[in-house]
């Protein structure tokens, strides 16, 4: 299954984070290589959020990360929400689904 963390940042985020990115940017690219990130970043024109891509057979990896991530710990992040995302089509879809 694939879960979609969503990230809402504060309106200074850009200026914030760089204090937090390179602990940021560990930690995601730890859990890409446990095969638990899938993709991630930040959302753009405007830059007032970000969203990132899990997969497990629950929400829990998702939610070590919010547990562990600078941007959250130190206030880059007024809130965050993780909704199962049934993905159906494509190479990396958890549920394919085919016609015929």
């Amino acid at each position: 299954m694939h879960y979609l963390l969503f990230y809402d940042v504060v309106p200074d985020y850009v200026e914030r984070r760089a204090a937090f990115r390179d602990q940021h940017l560990t930690l995601a690219w730890q859990a890409a290589e446990r095969g638990e990130l899938i993709l991630g970043g930040a959302l753009a024109e405007p830059i007032d959020g970000a969203i990132l891509m899990f997969s497990g057979g629950s929400p829990a990896v998702a939610e070590k990360f919010v547990a562990a991530d600078p941007y959250v710990k130190n206030g880059l992040v007024t809130r965050w929400r993780i909704r199962p995302w049934m993905t159906v089509v494509g190479e990396g879809a958890a549920n394919p689904v085919r016609v015929g």
